[in-house]
């Protein structure tokens, strides 16, 4: 399909782009295994799509989801909050850190408006439409409607939280779903990748390839 032709395909779609921030890549505090490779296909992406969203983690030092913030417990353990269950993990993307940056390889000529998520101290953070109390939410979902959009195709990191979490939450916001698979990696936590590919398809979330776009 010409660029031109899947430019005004996908006029009333936005790209979604998770978490590509150097703490999430190799070498980061949270790596994602080869959480690199998937620039490329993102950029290839976000060249083709008319409208672009990016997601950032941006937490203060001291949040509630970093192990070093609970006394006795260690990255990976899962505690009780009042909200739920709660990973706790290594710090990472702490406000103004080079770590919380986006990944200077990333090339999102479109991309309208930044989401920074997970900077209440108290609540951590993995959709872009909602926190994880699930009761407050970013405004994502509102800014959508008000701009006439009504699909959302989600890539980035990672697979089986910030990506999932997102997805999830846009059905349940009313919009079309798409999520890249070769456009997302994921940590893999016990299974946590298979189920959150199957969480999204009983979701009605699509998953697709970035061949089927470009």
């Amino acid at each position: 399909m010409p660029a031109t032709d899947t430019l005004s395909s996908l006029a009333s779609s936005v790209l979604i782009v998770v978490d590509v921030q150097y703490d999430f890549l190799p070498g980061g505090a949270l790596a994602v295994a080869n959480g690199d490779q998937i620039i490329p296909t993102i950029n290839r992406l976000a060249a083709l799509f008319p409208h672009t969203i990016a997601t950032q983690d941006w937490h203060p030092s001291g949040h509630i989801s970093f192990a070093s913030t609970h006394v006795g417990h260690h990255p990976f353990d899962v505690i009780e909050l009042p909200y739920g269950p709660q990973v706790l993990w290594p710090e990472h993307c702490v406000q103004e850190s080079h770590g919380a940056a986006l990944s200077g390889q990333l090339h999102l000529p479109r991309t309208e408006l930044v989401i920074r998520k997970g900077y209440h101290r108290q609540i951590d953070s993995y959709s872009a439409f909602m926190e994880a109390d699930r009761r407050t939410p970013t405004g994502l979902a509102g800014y959508l409607r008000e701009r006439g959009f009504t699909d959302c195709y989600v890539c980035g990191l990672a697979t089986d939280f910030c990506v999932a979490w997102t997805a999830l939450d846009a059905r349940q916001a009313g919009f079309g779903v798409c999520v890249v698979e070769d456009a997302c990696k994921g940590i893999d936590m016990n299974g946590s990748v298979a189920k959150a590919w199957a969480d999204m398809a009983a979701a009605g979330v699509r998953r697709i390839h970035s061949c089927d776009i470009c």
